[in-house]
This record gives structure tokens, C-alpha cells and sequence, in this order.
């Protein structure tokens, strides 16, 4: 690929554009806001300059609703030898365009797996899709060459690439994308009215529950308008387990052993099922997920201390497999959980003591 044209420059478009101008491509910048399309281009992602003729890939990274007609334009047009999206819903383009009966061999429906809850050019990032999913739903109908187009954006911004059926898609991205953004809003709501003595107990546990929440609440009804029905499927199914629970809970007030009794094994239930399915979420660099143990440490809130912590669990040999920081409350300290292969802490722990970390139990 030497050329494309990014349609829309929004956190997607423009660091699919960063990363495309950063291997070599020429890329060129079109969005209906023109200051918009100017900050990506003075971030290195691209040219307002329109090509001369058609590019090799134009990429229509536009709000759900606006994906079937700015691609039946940019197919009408001739813009490029292969035109796709990055949409978080595929099913509903495809269909409007087969409405509008647009030829589809020179299109292809893509949606890579990241984001950030920022969103506008000054978010985007070369490095926004690396590693990450990024699915692509051809048809039998769909050109090879367009196919190998997408593979080769894929390759660029160094994604992985997955093949599904759109509606398949759909219905994924309602499970693990789309119903957890809804449920982190509705856990974030309640604390809007929240006594303050309330919040100012916030922890880390809350605070992963409700960080997606902070997202632009416009551009999330643009996408569940899109694929409302497998959301609604999905809310349906965690709305039964919550009317489950509460009457389970209810029962754990009750006088009667037994009423007790059949609560408690309704929240075990209800637990249990979680624990099964959070083992399914996949782990470091997609293989199954690892049992890691916790290694606790109290940290200081100043420059340097975290690399000193690094540096310091190099030294003792042991790889750090994740990391996690917690800020304490009204201090300038927080405390950060490294996790490591189980037979990996004792030596951490061990190492870290004698380097003068303070290690909590």
C-alpha cells in the first residue's frame, strides 16, 4: 500500500493515519470539520491535499450512522481500488448498503478492538492498535484484493487480524464492548448523588468498574443506535441474574435458616459463574488466563519511584506480568500490586524487603 484517504479524523481515523504516514504511506485527510481535520494533519497524520486519483485504500472511520452513505460515496466516486470501515457494528452498514444497491466487491466492514475513553485527534496514537484484535467481515462477494488491502492496514498499524461474519461481530461486540459500557454508566450513576463521605471511599475495585464510563456519552448513542437489539439481548439476560441476586440478598435478611440458606446459594451461584467466565477473558498475549500472585507494594507519589521499583524487580530476576496502582487517599503514596508467576513472589518479596520497599501483606 503507498496511498489512502482516512475519511473522518476521530480518535480511530487519525491514528490508523499516524500509524499508516509513520510506515511510509502517503496519506490523505478528509472531514466535514475542517479544524478537526487540521489538528490530524499537524500531528504528521496525513494531508488535507486531495489525491490525484484514486489511492489504494480509503478508510471511512465516520460515526455508525453516517458508515453506509459516505461509503456508497466514496465507492460512487471511484476514490480507491478498496474501501472499508472501522465501525463498532458491522451487520447494519452492510445491510443499508445492499438498500442503496451498492456494488460490494471493492468494500469490505473492519472494526478494530481498541479505544480510549478520549476522544478527537489529540487522543490518537500510532501505536493504538498494536497488538490489538481487529476483525474484518468479508463476503463471498468480496474482492481479494480488497481483502489483502485490509489485511495489509491490519499488518501496518500491527494488529492482529480476526475473520468473522458481521452479525457474529455484532453480537460479540454487545457481549464484551457495548453492555459493560452501559453497565459501568449505571454503576458510575449512582455515585452522582452520592453522599460525599460515600465517595471519598472510592477504591480501586470501583474505579475498574466504572473507568469506560468516562466516555463521550454522543458517540455511544451513535453506536448502541447501531446494535441495539443483541445489547438488548444480552441486558435482558443480565437483568434476570439481578433479579436473581436481589432476591437472594433479600432472603439473607430473613429470620428463617432455610430462606438464608437458599440466599446464600443463590449469591455463591450467581459468584461462581462470574469466577467461570472471567477465567474465559483472555490473558497475556491472548493464551488462557494465568493465575498470578499479588506482590503489594507502598509507594511514593514522586518521579523516579516507579522505575526504581522496575529496575529493582529486574535486578532480582523476576518478570512482572502485570501491574496495577492504587492511590491512597488523602496522601501523596499509593500502593502498587505487581503481579508474577506464583513461584516468582516469594523472591520479589524477599528482594524488594532488602532493597528498603515497604510490602504490604
Amino acid at each position: 500500500m503507498r496511498t489512502a484517504l482516512v475519511i473522518g479524523t476521530g480518535l480511530i481515523g487519525t491514528s490508523a493515519a499516524l500509524a499508516l504516514a509513520g510506515r511510509g504511506v502517503q496519506v490523505h485527510l478528509a472531514d466535514h470539520d475542517a479544524d478537526q481535520a487540521r489538528t490530524a494533519e499537524a500531528l504528521g497524520a496525513g494531508t488535507q491535499g486531495e489525491p490525484d486519483g484514486p489511492v489504494d485504500l480509503a478508510i471511512v472511520a465516520v460515526p455508525p450512522a453516517h458508515v453506509a452513505p459516505t461509503v456508497a460515496d466514496a465507492l460512487r466516486r471511484g476514490l480507491a481500488r478498496g474501501v472499508l470501515d472501522v465501525a463498532s457494528v458491522k451487520g447494519g452498514p452492510r445491510r443499508e448498503l445492499e438498500a442503496l444497491g451498492c456494488d460490494l466487491t471493492r468494500y469490505i466492514g473492519t472494526h478494530p478492538m481498541a479505544g480510549r475513553e478520549r476522544s478527537g485527534p489529540l487522543a490518537a496514537t500510532a501505536d493504538l492498535f498494536e497488538g490489538r484484535p481487529w476483525v474484518l467481515t468479508p463476503t463471498g462477494g468480496t474482492d481479494i484484493e480488497v481483502l489483502n488491502l485490509a489485511l495489509e492496514l491490519v499488518a501496518l498499524c500491527r494488529a492482529v487480524p480476526v475473520v468473522m461474519e458481521d452479525e457474529a461481530h455484532d453480537r460479540a461486540v454487545a457481549l464484551v464492548s457495548h453492555t459493560p459500557h452501559l453497565l459501568s454508566s449505571m454503576v458510575a450513576a449512582r455515585l452522582r448523588d452520592a453522599d460525599e463521605t460515600a465517595v471519598r471511599l472510592c477504591g480501586q475495585g470501583i474505579r475498574d468498574v466504572t473507568r469506560i464510563a468516562a466516555s463521550d456519552p454522543a458517540m455511544w448513542i451513535d453506536i448502541l443506535s447501531a446494535n441495539p437489539g443483541p445489547v438488548a439481548d444480552v441486558l435482558a439476560a443480565v437483568a434476570a441474574d439481578l433479579d436473581e441476586t436481589v432476591r437472594a440478598l433479600r432472603a439473607l435478611q430473613s429470620a428463617d435458616e432455610a430462606k438464608r440458606g437458599h440466599g446464600a446459594a443463590g449469591i455463591e451461584d450467581v459468584l461462581r459463574r462470574g469466577n467461570a467466565g472471567r477465567e474465559r477473558v483472555p490473558g497475556k498475549h491472548g493464551a488462557a488466563s494465568a493465575a498470578y500472585e499479588t506482590v503489594t507494594v507502598l509507594i511514593g507519589d514522586q518521579p523516579g519511584e516507579l522505575a526504581r521499583i522496575f529496575a529493582d524487580a529486574g535486578r532480582a530476576g523476576v518478570n512482572i506480568e502485570d501491574v496495577r496502582i492504587e492511590h491512597t487517599t488523602g496522601q501523596q503514596a499509593g500502593l502498587i500490586q505487581l503481579m508474577v508467576e506464583p513461584s516468582a513472589a516469594p523472591a520479589l518479596t524477599k528482594a524488594l524487603r532488602e532493597r528498603g520497599w515497604s510490602i504490604r501483606q
